[in-house]
């Protein structure tokens, strides 16, 4: 027996369909309408319907497989310019090969056949390029190099872009932590460690702290650029044989022109670079679930002290529809542990075989991508629930006055160490905390009930050192500072631009239309 699904669209119209720019419309197609599956997106960061969640369109740019090939060119045609200038190759070469590796010039998706026929990664590409040069231009390219020469200087290229969407992210969410830390210096709340009520704190002091750990990783990822993007380029077993004695020249060439670093020695084999980066990445993201997970864990209706923004039309449940989960923060969370796992893929892609071992090298495809997918997309979601973020400072304040009692026998064991010692003061204080807690009784009755306290301390002291808007330390300077500090960062420091641009033609630069 067919069951008809009264939802589906079957070319007539019913007076309850919804409108033709109804956003239903996205969900629903047409039987006769529906494209057959090309069974092409089978990776999630890929997935139309899900991959928003783990990968950005800035992230899908940079990885994109035909952009990808495309940067392979542009870098051959840079190689191209320099040898040009340097007389390796005869004038006129250059241009040629520029010409040539314009985008349009080789179909690109036309070549997966012999990529798949010659089992290498590289030389269909080069067979395409030379086929699409004028002349004998053809027979110069990828002179003197070896084929992880061009994949590693473009993987640099890749990773310079991601570092630049990073910034732009880190930049934004430095912006909007330092606004939350100031608008919130004075918000009462319970500091807690291991779950438990411990210390009065603010909200700004919390917010600040985030904001200090992410400047933290924006120094580290400044200090990490001249090592992690650098060119490669000694040929195929690092010794520059196939550049004539030239080899150093045109290396310092070739590197400037992409703005990228000079290495010593090539490190086809020494990946500690994209293992630095991946490292450095897993850290971002793991900030950036302590800082998702705070907010989730403080959303909770028992606690109630911050919520995502929510807007009419979420969903949180299939089967319970009061629900509004943090789904969002928690996307975060799983993010950040891909990466780390990812990360884990470039430490060990560390351990390679004599001066080349591609066992590590396409370790790296799947690595360096992957973990760029995940931080690009966490910055991106944790920054959109940073902006729509709902604090509330009243319920921390009350769940601070709720906890007062615990939240200060800091405060009275201390006003009580000058007379009778810090270590005594301690045992004293345990004593009755620990009579309150298991009696039922309040804190405030058994010390008053206590000769030792009462002896030093009168009524009015106890209930002033049991308020929790009175032990809050030096909060409001350490949170003036971190923002302080986040303010000069964004001042002295510009935002971070994909270099070389798109405009640039070769020799000075990825040439016009590259996507690096």
């Amino acid at each position: 027996m067919t069951v008809s699904n009264p939802h589906l669209k079957t070319g007539t119209s019913r007076a309850d369909d919804p409108p033709e720019d109804c956003p239903e419309n996205r969900y629903s197609t047409a039987p006769e309408q529906a494209e057959p599956c090309d069974h092409q997106r089978a990776h999630i960061t890929d997935s139309r319907f899900h991959g928003g969640g783990y990968a950005t369109a800035a992230s899908r740019r940079i990885f994109c497989d035909q952009c990808r090939l495309q940067r392979w060119l542009w870098v051959e045609a840079a190689l191209a310019s320099c040898q040009e200038r340097l007389g390796i190759v005869a004038p006129g070469t250059a241009a040629q090969l520029a010409r040539a590796c314009e985008p349009g010039r080789i179909d690109l998706a036309a070549l997966a056949p012999e990529f798949r026929r010659t089992g290498h990664s590289l030389v269909p590409l080069l067979r395409g390029l030379e086929a699409a040069c004028e002349g004998a231009s053809g027979e110069m390219v990828h002179l003197g190099a070896t084929t992880q020469d061009i994949q590693d200087t473009a993987q640099s290229l890749e990773v310079r872009e991601v570092l630049a969407e990073v910034d732009a992210g880190m930049r934004t969410m430095t912006v909007t932590l330092a606004d939350l830390a100031v608008r919130h210096r004075n918000s009462l709340m319970p500091g807690r460690t291991h779950g438990q009520p411990a210390l009065p704190t603010t909200f700004g002091l919390k917010v600040a702290g985030w904001l200090d750990e992410l400047l933290r990783h924006a120094e580290r990822l400044e200090q990490l650029r001249p090592r992690v993007l650098t060119a490669q380029l000694s040929g195929g077993v690092g010794t520059m044989a196939g550049f004539d004695g030239r080899g150093r020249e045109l290396l310092d060439m070739f590197a400037r022109d992409l703005e990228l670093s000079v290495p010593e020695v090539g490190w086809h084999a020494a990946r500690d670079r994209v293992a630095e980066f991946g490292a450095a990445s897993a850290m971002l993201t793991g900030t950036l679930a302590r800082i998702a997970d705070e907010i989730r864990v403080l959303s909770r209706p028992e606690v109630g002290e911050v919520s995502e923004g929510w807007q009419y039309g979420r969903v949180g449940s299939s089967t319970m529809p009061h629900k509004r989960n943090p789904e969002r923060s928690a996307q975060v969370v799983l993010l950040a542990r891909l990466a780390r796992s990812n990360a884990a893929l470039g430490i060990e892609s560390m351990v390679q075989e004599h001066e080349r071992d591609s066992r590590g090298l396409r370790m790296e495809w799947v690595a360096v991508a992957d973990v760029s997918h995940y931080t690009l997309a966490a910055l991106d979601i944790l920054n959109d629930v940073l902006s729509g973020l709902q604090v509330d400072s009243g319920r921390m304040a009350a769940n601070a006055w709720t906890a007062a009692e615990s939240l200060c026998t800091e405060a009275v064991m201390l006003a009580l160490a000058p007379s009778i010692g810090r270590q005594s003061a301690h045992v004293l204080v345990y004593e009755l905390s620990q009579r309150a807690q298991s009696t039922g009784k309040r804190l405030r009755d058994c010390l008053l009930a206590d000769a030792t306290v009462t002896a030093q301390l009168s009524a009015a002291e106890v209930d002033d050192l049991l308020d929790p808007s009175r032990y809050l330390g030096e909060s409001r300077e350490l949170t003036d500072l971190s923002v302080d500090r986040a303010q000069k960062w964004l001042a002295s420091t510009q935002p971070s631009r994909t270099q070389p641009s798109r405009t640039q033609p070769p020799g000075t630069g990825v040439p016009k239309g590259a996507h690096a």
